[in-house]
């Protein structure tokens, strides 16, 4: 049975290299790996691909601070079909949800050639509601944001503690497999982003151990950067 989405809590801050290392070393030291840090050594690439309209709403709304927004996009771990997952990441005031969708490579292939009508088939409802945000936007491929991913967790609030590093943009690419497509760095003055997502509240004890008000708290996204640099 999959996990009903709930609203939660994210902050993210720009750190330097001093910082993360500072941090990295304490988190490792208190809270656990998240599984797919586990299975790689510490830390994992994701490679996302950012689908918007023929208007860039999601790209616009953003710029424009809107409250209320979605971003979707097509996700992958490590170059790898193993986990392909089409998310919604909705943005309510200060609270974030987010749906997704395990797709096939078969299913992939059928989304990257236009053809979205198996999402009618599926029995979850994120599949039709999908289904109607291809029909009626349409959606489309962006821009591919590639990182390396650090990730602790903690059970407590559901904590999760992600250092994302070398963000980068496939550069006018959206073959979101070919592992050779150049890609760019899009953060030059920082080294990397901090994020940590909660349900209620920021448990004392980790809000201590993160020393938060140290830190320069951002509306950075990832997808919105890598969209500038094509620009």
């Amino acid at each position: 049975m999959s996990k009903i989405p709930q609203y939660r809590h994210e902050l993210k801050y720009y750190i330097n290299q001093g910082a993360y290392t500072f941090l990295s070393k304490k988190l490792s030291l208190t809270m656990e790996q998240d599984k797919y840090a586990r299975k790689n050594g510490g830390e994992y690439l994701i490679r996302s691909l950012y689908l918007d309209d023929m208007d860039d709403s999601a790209f616009r709304e953003k710029l424009d601070g809107i409250d209320n927004r979605d971003k979707f996009r097509i996700r992958i771990y490590n170059m790898s079909d193993a986990a392909i997952k089409l998310e919604c990441k909705h943005k309510e005031g200060g609270y974030i949800k987010k749906t997704s969708l395990a797709l096939s490579r078969e299913e992939y292939e059928r989304l990257r050639k236009g053809d979205y009508t198996f999402l009618l088939h599926r029995p979850e409802p994120f599949a039709r509601r999908m289904f109607a945000e291809f029909a009626t936007k349409p959606l489309r491929p962006c821009v591919i944001v590639d990182y390396m991913r650090e990730a602790y967790t903690f059970p407590v609030q559901d904590v999760r503690v992600t250092f994302d590093k070398d963000v980068r943009t496939g550069y006018r690419s959206t073959d979101l497999f070919n592992a050779h497509i150049p890609t760019y760095r899009v953060i030059d003055d920082y080294d990397m982003v901090l994020e940590v997502k909660f349900n209620q509240y920021l448990p004392t004890y980790i809000r201590s151990l993160l020393q938060l008000d140290a830190h320069v708290r951002s509306a950075v996204s990832k997808y919105c950067l890598c969209r500038k640099f094509e620009l």
